[in-house]
């Protein structure tokens, strides 16, 4: 199946390079997986994110190699003294991509900025339920309560105030979810009505325009000779998608993609000993976790979720599933964030122990069910592997547990809905910032219906640490906040963290300039290929 599959694809991808043209530079990556649409407001998941992110610019912008803050469609801010008033000036040179069904009559302006974030934000906005009208990091990083106002100074001026001071809007500006989005485009797919097409075929200001998709099969994109940063040394960008691991690997080695991410920990060493591959690593800002859903019985009681922790063998499962590619966790946040917590330890493995904290529970035999991602993460490169080891520790305290997986959007639809018992999830940080881990993941505002806290946990403490943290701008207080906060999480146990993996990506030793960025998006702004 996969060789007839890798034939198939290779033909796809000569078929492609035939029509691109013999000069033109064409850089072809081999996804993981396929978008749901190409609006990252109504999107969470990597591959979704990744394919709009060529497309898009935002505010500011995370450095290509760094979570550092760099100009973006904003070219200055100010902030004001109580931390309440940003103060945007905005650049004069963004042009809008044009398409055959649409021609932009001007450069990008505040107007844009506001038609952007008022159709996450005003319910009466004509496009707010388009496409279901789900804006996940919009409201899970609370920017639904946090915004007051955003006035329009002039074109090129935008005054936007908080209700309260927040330590992390700027770095959150500069997330995906956040790409600012042409007015004109979408006035105009509203008056022919059409509206979800500027979900499903978006118009930017970024380095690429979007050229077509075919569904679970390739997207293109084509240089933006207009982009304000200067046109890009590749011609065409072509995401040739590709879920398979062995199979990616297999394309990169045999040069039908230039760049591949998330090889099998398997397949490094011989990887590493191909002399025509550059095998890229960095330390990932990121997690993988069991959720226990705390509003289903028996694990609304910690010692039932304490007795789980102990009951699997996560160095035994980190040995044999990431095989040296990542480490043992204990808190929700990655080592490589300020403000983590090392006095924190994981929870042993302890059989007995686990037995004894059931039985206190009064909790005999219970079966359960166990959900494995049907995806390949960093944080979880073989989740199947991994739930059966799962189920073995479990089956040894006396938990039967069923492993059930579905189609990721699906999966993770159906776990945000709290269908299940014990959810298998990940998180690689969207901004360097504790927030987008500690909030997002585990307050009591997203422990709801659709949110991020697959857990359904609510524990006012934690909530008042992280929330206090959040809106002062003092990094040492903050620090001390959320490292209390983690001694709280330690100490409810609302997921078993797994581990923290190592990011990879094999590229093509002719292509040029690209860095692995912390927050696991591609970025091909800069890139170069040597013919």
């Amino acid at each position: 199946m996969k060789a007839i599959f890798f034939r198939t694809a290779a033909a796809a991808a000569l078929a492609v390079a035939m029509t691109s043209g013999a000069l033109a530079k064409t850089m072809t990556y081999c996804s993981e997986g396929s978008p749901e649409n190409f609006n990252p407001q109504i999107n969470t998941t990597g591959p979704s994110l990744s394919a709009a992110h060529p497309v898009f610019n935002r505010l500011v912008e995370f450095e290509r190699d760094s979570t550092k803050l760099r100009p973006g469609l904003a070219e200055s801010w100010e902030i004001s003294a109580d931390g309440l008033t940003y103060t945007f000036r905005l650049r004069k040179n963004a042009k809008f991509h044009a398409r055959n069904d649409f021609k932009p009559t001007r450069s990008f302006t505040a107007d844009d900025v506001i038609a952007t974030f008022d159709r996450m934000w005003r319910k009466d906005h004509p496009y707010h339920q388009v496409s279901g009208g789900a804006y996940d990091y919009f409201n899970d990083m609370g920017f639904h309560t946090l915004l007051k106002s955003i006035t329009k100074v002039d074109d090129n001026t935008l005054r936007v105030e908080l209700t309260k001071p927040d330590a992390t809007f700027l770095a959150s500006l500069a997330m995906t979810f956040a790409s600012i989005h042409s007015k004109e485009y979408m006035d105009a797919m509203l008056k022919a009505g059409t509206p979800e097409k500027v979900d499903q075929v978006p118009v930017g200001t970024g380095p690429f325009m979007f050229v077509d998709y075919k569904k679970d099969a390739t997207i293109r994109y084509t240089v933006n000779p207009d982009y304000f940063n200067g046109k890009q040394p590749i011609d065409r960008l072509v995401y040739a998608i590709t879920p398979d691991a062995a199979v990616r690997m297999a394309r990169v080695q045999a040069g039908e993609c230039l760049l591949a991410p998330y090889p099998s920990p398997a397949d490094l060493p011989r990887l590493k000993g191909d002399a025509k591959l550059n095998v890229m690593e960095r330390e990932g800002l990121n997690v993988g976790y069991l959720a226990f859903n705390t509003s289903k019985k028996p694990f609304d009681d910690k010692r039932v979720r304490h007795a789980v922790s102990m009951a699997i063998d996560r160095d035994a499962i980190v040995k044999a599933v990431f095989r040296g590619t990542g480490i043992v966790a204990a808190n929700p946040i990655p080592p490589t964030i300020w403000a983590y917590n090392e006095t924190l330890k994981p929870y042993p493995y302890d059989v007995e122990k686990a037995k004894a904290l059931l039985k206190e529970a009064g909790v005999g035999e219970l079966s359960v069910d166990l959900w494995a991602m049907p995806v390949q993460r960093p944080y979880n490169p073989d989740a199947r592997k991994m739930a059966e080891m799962m189920q073995a520790d479990l089956a040894k305290v006396g938990i039967k547990a069923e492993i059930k997986s579905y189609e990721w959007g699906e999966y993770r639809k159906r776990l945000q809905a709290g269908e299940h018992t014990l959810g298998q999830y990940g998180w690689i940080g969207d901004n360097g910032d504790p927030d987008n881990f500690m909030n997002v993941l585990l307050s009591c505002s997203t422990a709801r219906q659709g949110g991020q806290n697959i857990a359904r946990w609510c524990s006012k403490e934690y909530s008042d640490l992280v929330e206090q943290a959040k809106f002062i701008t003092d990094t040492a207080k903050r620090t001390e906040l959320y490292r209390k906060a983690q001694e709280v999480f330690h100490a409810e146990a609302p997921w078993l963290p797994i581990a923290h993996g190592i990011v990879y990506h094999v590229a093509s030793k002719k292509v040029k300039n690209y860095q692995i960025h912390p927050l696991g998006t591609p970025i091909f702004e800069g890139v170069d290929i040597d013919e």
